[in-house]
């Protein structure tokens, strides 16, 4: 690698206020805001607006679209042609 030309490769905290979730990782990413962690360094945090621990689909609280539902019923009411006569 070239010296000099790589952004600084850091411990970093990624924060989901949301999900009341925090990860420590390495990432180049940068932030003015700091955390004391449970190690008792600080670090900087970047907050998130959606993570793994607020995601509807991890979480198990995502909805499943009735589409069938909505076919039948455009069929019921304009018929098998779509309405053409």
């Amino acid at each position: 690698m070239k010296p000099g030309i790589h952004p600084a490769y850091r411990p970093v905290v990624f924060r989901d206020k949301a999900g009341d979730f925090a990860i420590l990782t390495r990432s180049t990413m940068t932030s003015e805001k700091t955390i004391e962690w449970e190690d008792g360094h600080t670090y900087p945090v970047v907050d998130v607006e959606i993570s793994s621990a607020s995601h509807p689909f991890y979480t198990g609280t995502a909805r499943v679209v009735d589409t069938a539902g909505r076919v039948e019923r455009f069929e019921r009411r304009y018929g098998r042609d779509g309405g053409r006569r």
